[in-house]
């Protein structure tokens, strides 16, 4: 066995969001999210479930910091729920949501864990979707008056935020395969959707400068780590092209490089085009501190003449998780790699990475060693991107709890620590053990 270290002062957390863990739907003056809505039509997610309950967090989440406190945690990413501080996405703020994230961060501070917000994780207020949401720029100016909000009422005591959550799934799984929230399938209305959630980006980085508190703003996007397929010159042009429709369409803007030529270019062809207005691409490159780093697998990229976007994937060749995810453990060290090349040596958090297992309790204990091999693997691969030269000061373990995998309801477990949904008893896995020793040592044993 060998033990790899992290630098000193590395910081370990694990993240969850609003819709998929807080339950309370319809408590306390919460307003409908688009989330809400699709959970309801017929069909959209598996067994009919929702986020009406979850893991009750919203009445539970005392004991769960105090858990996260036990299980070592140094910082904790949730998200805010847009819908439950501002009901109808504008106007009228609501105080009792207010107070929840207030009572949450302070529980945090007192238990001596880092509250890291993410002020976007897929709950769009309903009001907003029905005048058009992402695809409607007005959508993009509420969502800076909103941040505002937030950045005055716990600015003082929060110092790292996120203004987004994957915008790539938003658009992508939203507007153009509709297999998420709101279910939308339509290119035109995409194009909309990924300029105006950029833009909101920007637009809420300088709201938070513009307040003048201290701290440090990012964005977090989904990430593939993508690999040729084989070793011709047409399967490496053919994967930059997957690059620039995955990673440069969401990060060239952030850093000031303008949306991909191809990426523009495909969706003009298909009377498409982005709606970039003056001043836009400058708001999107308001300097940002970090990038954050989704990243969960690895995808193989072969040429392919008959779409018309150039590329398609090859079939997996690993083994694959129980979301169907090659396990490659290689891949988080592969993606910090290339994105630190690309933009410069960013600070960089890996705000997500985890593996979906369904481990269940044996006499009280979940044993869920297919994780913790994944996980090891994974932050093997992170401490040598480390080494490598990549300035990582992070990483969120995804998820804290098993909790509402969106479309596919409760089916899917991705949590340290097991839910029961029935009982709301949280017990934690051998991997939350795994975690906490990683936490405690600032390292992993190989």
């Amino acid at each position: 066995m060998a033990f790899v270290s992290f630098p000193d002062g590395f910081e370990w957390g694990a993240a969850t969001a609003a819709y998929q863990i807080e339950g309370a739907a319809y408590e306390d003056g919460k307003g409908l999210s688009i989330w809400d809505v699709f959970c309801r039509q017929p069909g959209r997610v598996q067994g009919g479930d929702s986020g009406d309950v979850a893991c009750d967090h919203y009445h539970r989440f005392r004991d769960d910091v105090a858990l996260m406190a036990e299980l070592g945690l140094q910082a904790y990413r949730f998200s805010i729920s847009w819908p439950r501080v501002i009901p109808f996405g504008a106007g009228e703020v609501n105080e009792s949501g207010l107070a929840f994230y207030d009572r949450l961060v302070d529980e945090l501070l007192a238990a001596g864990i880092r509250p890291t917000p993410t002020l976007y994780h897929w709950d769009l207020p309903q009001a907003l979707q029905d005048r058009g949401g992402w695809a409607d720029r007005d959508t993009a100016l509420r969502f800076a008056d909103y941040a505002a909000l937030i950045f005055d009422r716990i600015g003082d005591r929060v110092t790292r935020w996120i203004t987004h959550n994957e915008p790539i799934v938003t658009s992508m799984a939203g507007y153009r395969t509709g297999v998420l929230a709101p279910g939308i399938r339509d290119l035109a209305i995409t194009a909309r959707a990924v300029h105006h959630l950029l833009l909101s980006h920007g637009l809420a980085v300088r709201a938070f400068r513009a307040a003048g508190r201290a701290g440090e703003i990012g964005l977090t996007n989904a990430n593939t780590s993508y690999e040729p397929a084989d070793e011709r010159p047409e399967t490496a042009a053919a994967l930059e092209l997957a690059r620039d429709f995955d990673t440069r369409l969401f990060h060239d803007p952030i850093y000031g490089r303008g949306y991909p030529t191809s990426v523009l270019r495909y969706y003009e062809s298909k009377g498409a085009p982005f709606p970039i207005e003056a001043d836009d691409l400058d708001a999107i490159a308001a300097p940002t501190d970090f990038l954050g780093v989704n990243l969960y697998t690895r995808r193989r990229v072969l040429p392919d003449a008959s779409r018309s976007v150039g590329f398609d994937m090859a079939e997996p060749t690993l083994p694959l998780t129980d979301m169907g995810y090659e396990a490659a453990p290689h891949a988080l060290g592969d993606f910090v790699d290339f994105v630190s090349a690309e933009y410069g040596q960013p600070t960089i958090y890996v705000t997500e990475n985890g593996v979906a297992d369904d481990s269940a309790p044996v006499a009280g204990r979940v044993d869920d060693q297919p994780r913790i091999r994944l996980l090891r693997g994974f932050l093997a691969g992170l401490a040598g991107a480390i080494e490598r030269g990549a300035d990582v000061r992070g990483y969120y373990v995804w998820s804290l709890l098993d909790n509402f995998e969106w479309a596919y309801g409760y089916s899917k477990r991705f949590g340290i620590v097991w839910t029961d949904y029935q009982t709301q008893a949280r017990i934690p896995k051998e991997s939350a053990r795994f975690y906490s020793e990683v936490i405690r040592s600032n390292g992993v044993v190989l």
